[in-house]
């Protein structure tokens, strides 16, 4: 699989040009598979780069979203294949128990917020609440469970043959515990990311900031560090970065957390751009 980065960030940014190495578009990831199946992880305003990059004639594209906050759909209006009538967009997003997601997606896609309707859009697309558990996506296996975060969100689990990435970009799997938990059965998106080969995770917060947001859904770096430990992952890369986080605050956070380590996996700046082989 190849994995690339098209927004890391939690929202957009309000620090400024300084926060261009790191980049300053919200959530989306690009995951091809080894026969080519394209899986596209939230549609955050990445999404609008990402489309601009595929090619005209790809026939099939999957997006996977984790939750519908504004922030991880902002960019789905914006994602090209959805203009393209010899397209296949086939989406999947949390479960609900009240409407569909088609319901829930057209109160952003459609006036006055947005002026082209889900409806009128030309490709064919299809909708469906992702079923919790496993099903296949093209060629690859999707593995999908609900992680602490407010409202239905879902983390997703992806497999190619033996090889495995886990995108977790919105979660507090210690949920203000005073100590993160050591006992797996206890941990939020446990059996998501055991023994992952790449691990995509919410780092938002400082140890401070995270003491002032407790219950809001989001990862200081250290219970990341510990989360990605316990789940005995060989890499993790950072993301969903805070938007007043400067490239410099960013790089003191990395810091920091390196100076806690060694850690029993590789350590990664989650960047616009990065490109990862799994």
């Amino acid at each position: 699989m190849k994995v690339t980065l098209w927004g890391t960030r939690g929202s957009l940014p309000s620090a400024g040009p300084e926060t261009l190495r790191y980049g300053g578009n919200t959530s989306c990831v690009e995951v091809r598979g080894s026969d080519g199946t394209l899986i596209v992880l939230d549609a955050g305003t990445g999404i609008r780069r990402l489309g601009a990059a595929l090619e005209r004639d790809a026939a099939r594209v999957y997006i996977l979203l984790t939750h519908l906050h504004m922030d991880h759909i902002q960019g789905f209006g914006f994602f090209a294949p959805l203009f393209r009538s010899n397209t296949d967009v086939r989406v999947w997003g949390p479960p609900s128990l009240t409407h569909d997601l088609r319901t829930r997606l057209t109160k952003y896609l459609s006036p006055p917020l947005f002026p082209v309707r889900l409806r009128d859009l030309p490709s064919r697309l299809a909708l469906h609440d992702v079923p919790l558990g496993g099903f296949e996506v093209g060629g690859l296996h999707v593995d999908c469970t609900l992680v602490t975060h407010p409202g239905p969100t879902v983390g997703y689990r992806i497999t190619d043959r033996s090889r495995t990435v886990v995108y977790i970009p919105d979660h507090e799997p210690s949920l203000g515990a005073r100590r993160f938990p050591s006992s797996p059965s206890w941990t939020s998106g446990y059996a998501l990311a055991q023994d992952a080969d790449l691990l995509i995770h919410d780092t938002q917060y400082t140890s401070p900031e995270y003491g002032a947001h407790l219950g809001w859904g989001h990862s200081a770096i250290e219970h990341t560090l510990s989360f990605a430990r316990l789940a005995r992952v060989r890499r993790l890369v950072t993301f969903h970065h805070d938007p007043s986080h400067s490239d410099a605050a960013l790089d003191r956070l990395l810091e920091d957390a390196g100076r806690t380590g060694p850690f029993p996996f590789e350590l990664i700046p989650g960047m616009e751009g990065l490109a990862f082989e799994v």
